[in-house]
């Protein structure tokens, strides 16, 4: 089952050099969209990442990732 993955290229929180190769390595078939979610509010103060349908958001980045992993389908 394909992975539904998106995440803003204009969040402060997020890195897309750093993100984008550690989502591939948690769901390597999946195609990771990039590009505004209109989640502005939330976007400006925590790092988030659209996944399967829910917005996952965290301080960082990293908190993001971890968050994200248990929705991930295999």
């Amino acid at each position: 089952m394909a992975n539904d993955i998106r995440i803003c290229d204009k969040c402060n929180h997020i890195q897309l050099k750093s993100i984008v190769p550690k989502l591939k390595k948690m769901a390597p078939d999946t195609e990771i969209k990039i590009g505004c979610k209109s989640y502005c509010g939330p976007c400006g103060k925590r790092a988030f990442i659209y996944v399967n349908g829910r917005y996952i958001s965290a301080q960082t980045e990293a908190e993001a990732l971890a968050k994200v992993e248990p929705f991930i389908k295999s």
